[in-house]
């Protein structure tokens, strides 16, 4: 008879369970289309026997025939995960961080998870989040202050225990990871540029997508002073129409 294994079973998550995960279609849409429709919706990540979960605020949108894209710079093996069907991980290193994007319709397109905000329910609760800031300390070693802790894409990622080597290239699981709809869409939201784009590289489009809720605790406040609609930001709806 063969030994038993010594490898340790996961613990079984604590609390309720959560809700079913947003099937494969959802994925398989136009990128700023899926960019929008994502704010509000909630990343549940299994680790250490509790759901870690985190709201999606911010978000940005990729098209394989734009210059910002990764996926414009060719296939590689690397990119793969931009090439397949809708709903699949792709995560890379951005500044030394692990960085967190799902593949949208298209070959090539996707949308980049920007930040989140800690989510705290009946299925994540107070000690869900202890353990994010636990995963995610400040630079002194303390607990991040809710606000700040997801406020960022490495620092996603970070909070929520994802890492490249795990999951790039992969389809959601969900008994370890996946996002769920907990009916929290905004009526309207912030569009923007997105950041970080080398000058020449199509800079200028407004794929970057923000929850006017929560925009102090995006990447980069795009309603802070000085910031005016029109010029530096459009309103828009979830369905992509510019409010006035």
């Amino acid at each position: 008879m063969a030994a038993a294994s010594a490898r340790p079973r996961a613990a079984a998550p604590r609390g309720k369970a959560p809700g079913p995960a947003l099937p494969d279609s959802f994925f398989d849409r136009d990128p700023a289309q899926l960019a929008r429709e994502l704010l509000g919706k909630v990343i549940r990540r299994r680790l250490d026997g509790l759901w870690l979960s985190a709201r999606i605020i911010e978000t940005e949108a990729y098209y394989l025939a734009e210059k910002g894209s990764h996926a414009s710079l060719g296939y590689t093996h690397k990119r793969r995960a931009l090439f397949m069907d809708g709903g699949t991980v792709y995560m890379y290193y951005a500044r030394g961080g692990d960085s967190l994007n799902f593949s949208a319709g298209g070959p090539g397109n996707a949308v980049l998870i920007k930040s989140g905000h800690p989510w705290v329910d009946d299925v994540s609760g107070p000690d869900a989040l202890a353990r994010m800031q636990a995963l995610n300390p400040d630079a002194r070693g303390q607990p991040r202050p809710p606000a700040r802790l997801c406020a960022g894409q490495t620092l996603l990622c970070r909070a929520l225990g994802l890492k490249v080597p795990d999951w790039d290239a992969r389809r959601f699981d969900p008994a370890e990871f996946f996002v769920e709809d907990v009916g929290q869409a905004p009526e309207r939201l912030v569009c923007t540029t997105r950041l970080g784009i080398p000058a020449g590289r199509d800079e200028h489009l407004r794929y970057r997508f923000v929850d006017p809720a929560y925009a102090a605790f995006c990447t980069r406040n795009p309603l802070r002073r000085g910031q005016q609609p029109g010029r530096d930001y459009d309103w828009m709806d979830r369905y992509g129409a510019v409010l006035a």
